[in-house]
């Protein structure tokens, strides 16, 4: 078997005297750099975003046409359930009267556009735009109506949502009673509508 030579080395190119030989070894040196260089670029390239990874963070369009009154549908928003409930009239009376209760009532705190710091936390009253995710530790509360069978809440429960890892109750509007887990409400996203029948959630401008 034939020694491989270090082809960077000067002192064995220098025990060479054949020019032709040099020429050789320089050349294969060359070759390799070429190929090594090809074999990186297709690498390193793969580091560069997906188009997934750059659509994580964009708006997501949804249909609000085929939610029917007290109806919700749940979609993903930068890995988060995002949830887009219809509310009733009578679901909309039942955020009054509870306001002492509450740790926020007025949504004081940073967690929804300007536009909802209201006491429905809706852009439109009849629309409730809520990340799922309980401000606690990270838990998905349900969906927990009025009159409904669950022992842990109180038998004049205006109706929200009640996180079972913990006990967190939040009012229909995601704001949350004082004296539970929880500290904040749950978090209203940038949202806005796009016509009567579209919602755009993860942007606030148009």
């Amino acid at each position: 078997m034939t020694p491989t030579l270090p082809i960077a080395c000067p002192a064995a190119l220098a025990v060479l005297p054949d020019p032709e030989k040099r020429l050789w070894l320089v050349a294969t040196g060359v070759a390799g750099g070429v190929a090594a260089l090809a074999t990186a670029v297709p690498f390193v390239s793969s580091f560069a975003p997906s188009e997934r990874a750059r659509a994580a963070g964009g708006p997501v369009e949804v249909a609000l046409a085929d939610i029917p009154p007290g109806g919700s549908k749940t979609v993903e928003w930068r890995g988060k359930p995002v949830w887009v409930v219809r509310r009733t009239p009578a679901m909309l009376a039942a955020l009054q009267g509870h306001d002492a209760q509450l740790v926020d009532p007025q949504s004081l705190r940073d967690q929804q556009p300007a536009a909802a710091r209201n006491a429905a936390r809706a852009i439109r009253p009849e629309i409730f735009v809520a990340v799922g995710i309980c401000t606690h530790l990270g838990c998905s509360p349900s969906d927990a109506p009025a009159g409904g069978p669950n022992p842990s809440l109180p038998a004049d429960w205006p109706g929200g949502f009640f996180c079972p890892c913990h006990g967190s109750t939040f009012d229909g509007a995601g704001r949350v009673f004082k004296n539970k887990p929880a500290p904040t409400n749950l978090e209203v996203p940038p949202h806005r509508f796009a016509g009567d029948s579209r919602l755009l959630i993860g942007t606030d401008t148009a």
